[in-house]
């Protein structure tokens, strides 16, 4: 599956693209991202559907975006080489973990922290000067909507959410732009 939300490589400004080999759960897939309408003159539903179709005019965009995707790439490995670089020496400061068995696309460079600088001190470090950070991802099992249901797992997820933090990446950003995080960053370690 990929997605083509407005803060991803390749950008649609929203929706995504499934792949698989199975024709048969392709159908189904589609069948319930055209609002799960049944075949009749009349709009029948008998499943719970969704309307998460990609216009042409949005694919074509994405499509588009192609011919800058190498750039984009090397731009991102960039953007996390800079911050390995600039912080990984911080005491309790740990980059991403990199894989030497596949080609991360480095889409979004993110840190845990184990130490006694934690997530929020950046954040807000960052917000005063008007820098955008974010948490990582909040785990399904721990969502509101979620909370009455069995939770398997062992809480690897939690601990990353707990003492992760998403760093700026942007394409766009300048080195000095890196760099003013890098050193605000640092700033909190005092």
């Amino acid at each position: 599956m990929f997605s083509f939300n407005g803060n991803k490589i390749i950008t649609t400004s929203g929706g995504g693209m499934l792949v698989s080999s199975d024709e048969e759960r392709i159908a189904k897939v589609r069948f319930w991202s055209t609002q799960a309408r049944d075949k009749a003159r009349h709009y029948e539903h008998s499943e719970l559907g969704y309307n998460y179709r990609m216009s042409n005019v949005l694919a074509g965009i994405g499509r588009g975006q192609l011919k800058v995707l190498e750039r984009r790439l090397a731009q991102k490995r960039h953007i996390f080489e800079f911050y390995k670089e600039n912080l990984s020496h911080l005491e309790g400061l740990e980059m991403m973990p990199v894989n030497d068995w596949n080609e991360p696309n480095f889409w979004l460079s993110c840190i845990t922290l184990s130490g006694k600088v934690k997530p929020l001190d950046i954040i807000e470090a960052l917000e005063r000067e008007n820098i955008e950070s974010r948490p990582i991802w909040k785990p399904m099992h721990m969502q509101p909507f979620y909370r009455n249901y069995d939770f398997l797992g062992s809480g690897v997820s939690q601990k990353i959410f707990e003492h992760g933090l998403c760093l700026p990446s942007d394409t766009k950003m300048t080195d000095d732009d890196l760099n003013r995080v890098c050193e605000i960053i640092k700033g909190v370690w005092g």
